[in-house]
């Protein structure tokens, strides 16, 4: 099933996915309308062009593919499925991601995976090919954050303020350097072969969706960041 998104508004679109008994969808013309795929389960979703904020919010299965840039907060607390973004993202990035997968092949904003949880038996997963913004993991919870810095072997791959608050899950980053200001609650050592075991099916997922060389990214030093046990990170605020 085709829908031709034009000046479609946003509610309308997403009623043509859900009343779709296809189970392939594509969203062609895409022009920044938010929500495209919020809630979906079962289906899988092509997007042509730009979705706004909260592409896949809620996800509960099924795929959403987005052939250009996407705009902030893509897998806002979504439960199961994956999203692929055949470009870049912007900020908030997996906000609140409780489950399944996004792969991001070129940059995301700042805050991405920011308050990012494994719920029950789920594990989320954020993949980003380029570099991330500022304040990458805040708060994570669970799950994993891999940034592969691809297109960026001469510089960094995050900008500022990466892990802070984290107090579980992990950060893999792909660099000859570590960040200078990580967080003291935060311990940050090169990655064994038991680490990168540990993800290598989504660096693989990441591959056979874009393309590249596994032997030549895994020639170079990744790191793994993980919240230090013995010196927690405190919560600023309080439940009165």
């Amino acid at each position: 099933m085709k829908i031709d998104a034009g000046l479609t508004y946003y509610d309308e679109i997403n009623k043509k996915i859900r009343a779709a008994k296809d189970c392939e969808i594509e969203v062609d013309n895409c022009l920044g309308q938010r929500y495209i795929g919020c809630g979906l389960s079962g289906k899988n979703v092509v997007v042509n062009g730009t979705p706004g904020n909260a592409l896949g919010a809620y996800l509960n299965g099924g795929n959403v593919k987005v052939f250009g840039n996407a705009q902030d907060a893509t897998g806002d607390t979504m439960n199961d499925g994956k999203i692929f973004i055949h470009g870049s993202s912007g900020d908030a990035t997996g906000y609140a991601m409780r489950g399944g997968k996004i792969f991001v092949q070129g940059n995301a904003g700042y805050r991405a995976g920011i308050h990012m949880k494994a719920y029950k038996d789920k594990t989320p997963v954020l993949v980003i090919g380029g570099k991330a913004g500022s304040f990458l993991g805040e708060y994570q919870a669970g799950g994993y954050i891999i940034v592969l810095g691809l297109g960026h072997d001469k510089g960094g791959v995050v900008e500022r303020f990466c892990a802070t608050g984290m107090h579980g899950g992990k950060i893999f980053l792909r660099c000859d350097d570590l960040p200078y200001d990580l967080p003291e609650q935060v311990i940050a050592k090169k990655a064994s072969k038991q680490d990168l075991d540990e993800i290598e099916e989504y660096l693989d997922e990441y591959i056979n969706e874009f393309g590249g060389d596994k032997t030549k990214i895994m020639k170079k030093n990744f790191y793994v960041l993980i919240p230090d046990t013995k010196n927690p990170y405190k919560q600023i605020y309080t439940a009165c």
